[in-house]
């Protein structure tokens, strides 16, 4: 969009217009233009619009992003943050983008479409020159938002979370709050009369962390190197492109004020491809033609002129162009200072805007803007699904509260409200068979969540109760979510619709009563279907002496990836390295992470690194729909995870070939927590292999029509497993030793034969696996008639996941393999208190404050 590079224009083309600033000064009284001094007692307060400088509040450490993350490194970096600024004066609100912009989808598919590009090059750099990429090719981990707002929250800097529209609500914010400066990085704000505007890209805190320095922005000086009278940035605003009125329907207007002698005239036509003029020529370009524009109230006659080469669409795009001048013009109404804030103010910065447009007021700005939710999605973009089902108004407030606050993950809100979510890219090599692309591999959990989140396991029970008494067969709910996603053979352009399951061993709570009850029975609750979500309902995870709270997302993500049924995501080594790095004392100490080197980067590495951070994403986002059962001080990555120190263990557990004496560097205590972790993990589990049915179907076509509402995108997980059954995954279920058949329809279309049979077991009758059949309309039906038995001789061993006991255990060996293979549910006594043990207590907060001195002091070394 030509008006998000006019940022860039700036620093390139207005060097006077970009005024180095140190932050504890201006908290001190010196503001740059002059004025007077603020009153002392009243700190200088900064909106910080997060949406755009992650990397800066991550610190910039951009060594070894790739791997991960260095989340202590960052943990560091916001404590020194913190501490600087409690100790300047200076107050800081955190705003992070909560908003799902459906009117500005067009802009985050450009994006991901890019994000995905680079992703690749990222790859591709690791694999021919095993070294981080270039720091222009970073890419944010994923969930580093919520990580940073986690630690944010932690040190008591303030944070709030947008609802609908993001630059918007962060002008309101700003305007009626008080606030003395905006620290972005966006043309939006620089268009839209921000008088103290600071650059969150040029945010840096010293070594010593004494000072802050960032950069304003002088936007009067902008307008003299224009020669542009401020007055008019509203209509230039709306000239260059947009969210609302964006390139493509503004490229032959562009074209035009070039004129065909123009040197770049012959790019226009190239490859009967939309070729678009450079940025900063379109900038002076446009800036010429609104400073020459006689009368800039009359938007129709401007519209006519500007869309007189259009040939499609022209009135669409007059709307749209009259809806972009009253977005910027209300984003642009005179601010309210208060008293002693007006008295400094540069009245160079502030008076032209603040005279209205040209003396006679702004276009619009009473009328009211309309969401850009309410505007019209492209129609080639979007796709119908059924409405949603009605949430508890209660469940809403909770929801929209938390929300604000920064309390909550975004996706619960844009679930509950719009039926959609946006999945970011992350590093994931296209070409790579073996990994499964993180959307696909944890969606299973988030259709349990939005299962959850609109309690289809009560709706499910009403319906059969309803089909009872009306003697007809039970009408299920169906609630289907959009996920606009891009990964390998899939395009970001049409969301992906994903059926929300319930779950099939026991009845969820509705939202309400996982939410706010406060009985023992319901923080059992909320914890079992947490566990549920993330399929580690078992009791090894309850039992702190085997799996510490503050591992146990960890220790369910690594579960839930051993679960894949396609080919082995982890092998044993890698299971230990991940286990044996989170038990380091280095995962504290970041001056000894800092000077880890790591000569060669494994790619497998960075892409398993990648895939564990995805799933903690999606255990964080179960977590808090599950009622935050684990405490979020115990969610947070750098409890058990550092990317660098990950492949270290990497390379040593694969290319090496160290025992795991060695991974825990010789601490024989460790190696015995690992192997109770692994354990744990691994309960319950086997790898037997029989003929597999399709975990996910292909994507559906871009251009795919409705979906009726009983249709089933994405199959149901397998049946649950009778009572004393283990746990498995869709075709991971063991082949009785007897055999069995698959029918479709009542069709038998495939058969295979049994295994031998252990010498003292009874026999069963063979084994029935029906899809479909007469289900008079109704969804396909999987089920399973013969009770399960571990298939002898199993893979697993094979693979180098078991070996000794735990081999013999999951391979059904005799002696201590029937209780391996038939775990009960972690709460199959519901009375049974789960969060009264010492380890689902908060971190104690004096040792805590102790580690961030420490790791701010330590970080702030090597910052630079």
């Amino acid at each position: 969009m030509g008006v998000q590079g006019f940022q860039e224009y700036i620093e390139k083309h207005c060097p006077n217009a970009v005024v180095p600033v140190e932050l504890q000064k201006l908290a001190r009284g010196s503001l740059v233009g002059g004025g007077r001094q603020r009153p002392p007692q009243i700190p200088l307060r900064l909106l910080v619009d997060a949406e755009n400088c992650l990397h800066r509040l991550y610190g910039g450490f951009y060594t070894d992003w790739v791997s991960g993350g260095q989340w202590n490194h960052m943990l560091g970096y916001l404590a020194a943050l913190a501490k600087a600024c409690f100790n300047g004066n200076i107050e800081l609100l955190v705003c992070f983008n909560g908003a799902l912009e459906k009117g500005r989808l067009h802009e985050w598919v450009k994006r991901q479409v890019n994000e995905r590009q680079t992703a690749q090059q990222i790859v591709s750099h690791v694999q021919n020159k095993g070294t981080p990429p270039p720091k222009v090719w970073f890419l944010p981990p994923v969930c580093m938002a919520h990580c940073i707002r986690l630690a944010l929250l932690r040190f008591h800097i303030g944070v709030v979370q947008t609802i609908e529209d993001h630059h918007q609500e962060v002008i309101a914010l700003f305007r009626e709050n008080g606030f003395h400066g905006l620290v972005a990085y966006d043309s939006d704000y620089a268009l839209c009369n921000i008088p103290y505007y600071f650059s969150a890209h040029a945010l840096k805190l010293s070594r010593n962390g004494k000072s802050l320095t960032t950069s304003q922005y002088l936007m009067h000086e902008v307008a003299k190197q224009l020669n542009l009278n401020p007055n008019r940035f509203v209509i230039f605003a709306s000239l260059l492109g947009n969210h609302i009125l964006p390139d493509e329907d503004l490229a032959a207007f562009h074209w035009s004020l070039l004129g065909p002698e123009h040197p770049l005239a012959s790019l226009k036509v190239r490859a009967h491809q939309l070729v678009l003029p450079p940025c900063d020529v379109v900038i002076r370009a446009v800036a010429d033609y609104v400073r020459n524009l006689q009368d800039i109230h009359d938007l129709e006659a401007i519209a006519k002129d500007i869309f007189k080469h259009s040939q499609s669409r022209t009135d669409d795009k007059v709307v749209r162009f009259k809806k972009a001048v009253e977005y910027y013009a209300t984003a642009s109404k005179p601010l309210h200072f208060p008293p002693y804030l007006g008295k400094i103010s540069d009245p160079s910065v502030t008076s032209p805007v603040n005279q209205g447009l040209e003396g006679r007021g702004h276009v619009g700005v009473n009328a009211h803007i309309p969401s850009l939710l309410s505007m019209p999605t492209r129609n080639h973009m979007d796709i119908t699904t059924p409405p949603l089902p009605v949430v508890a108004p209660e469940v809403l407030r909770v929801t929209e509260h938390r929300h604000k606050k920064g309390l909550m993950y975004p996706y619960i809100y844009h679930v509950l409200t719009k039926g959609e979510i946006k999945l970011s890219v992350t590093i994931e090599d296209e070409a790579n068979k073996d990994l499964p692309s993180a959307v696909q591999l944890y969606r299973p959990i988030r259709q349990y969540v939005y299962g959850v989140l609109f309690s289809l396991a009560e709706a499910k029970k009403k319906a059969e109760r309803l089909a009872m008494r009306r003697n007809h067969l039970p009408d299920y709910p169906t609630v289907i979510i959009k996920e606009w996603a891009a990964y390998k053979g899939k395009s970001p352009h049409t969301p992906e619709l994903v059926e929300a399951l319930p779950f099939r061993e026991w009845t969820c709570p509705n939202l309400k009563k996982l939410w706010l009850g406060k009985a023992v029975e319901d923080k059992n609750r909320r914890m079992r279907a947490f566990l549920a979500c993330m399929r580690s309902d078992t009791p090894a995870m309850l039992n702190p002496a085997n799996v510490p709270t503050p591992l146990m997302v960890l220790c369910c993500v690594l579960r839930f990836m051993l679960q894949w049924p396609g080919v082995r995501i982890l092998r044993r080594n890698e299971l230990d390295a991940f286990l044996a790095q989170a038990l380091s004392p280095k995962l504290y100490e970041p001056d000894q992470l800092q000077d880890l080197k790591i000569d060669n980067l494994d790619p497998r590495g960075v892409q398993l690194a990648a895939l564990f951070m995805s799933g903690v994403d999606m255990a964080l986002f179960a977590n808090d729909v599950c009622g935050q059962p684990i405490p979020w001080e115990h969610c947070c990555p750098w409890m058990y995870f550092d990317g660098k120190l990950l492949q270290s263990k990497l390379i040593r557990a694969s290319r090496d070939k160290a025992p795991l004496i060695d991974l825990c560097d010789g601490q024989t205590e460790l190696v015995a927590k690992v192997e109770k972790m692994r354990q744990s993990i691994l309960e319950g589990l086997n790898f037997s292999r029989p003929p597999q049915l399709l975990a996910f179907p292909p994507p559906p076509p871009h251009a795919m029509p409705f979906y009726p509402p009983n249709s089933t995108f994405y199959p149901p997980p397998p049946l649950p497993p009778l009572q004393g059954r283990g746990r498995g995954m869709p075709g991971l279920q063991a082949i009785p030793s007897q055999g069995g058949k698959l029918e479709i329809a009542g069709t038998v279309v495939g058969q295979w034969a049994g295994s031998c049979r252990g010498r003292g077991r009874a026999s069963f009758p063979i084994e029935v696996v029906s899809v479909g059949g007469p289900t008079r309309g109704k969804k396909p039906k999987l089920e399973t008639k013969t009770p399960h038995l571990p298939l002898e001789g199993s893979t697993a061993a094979e693979n180098g996941l078991v070996e000794g006991k735990e081999a013999d255990q999951l391979n059904g060996n005799e002696g201590e393999s029937r209780a391996t293979n038939q775990p009960e549910s972690a709460f199959s006594n519901e009375s049974k208190m789960c969060n009264t043990n010492p380890h689902l207590n908060a971190l104690n907060e004096d040792g805590e404050g102790r580690r961030d001195e420490a790791l701010g002091a330590a970080v702030l070394k090597t910052e630079e």
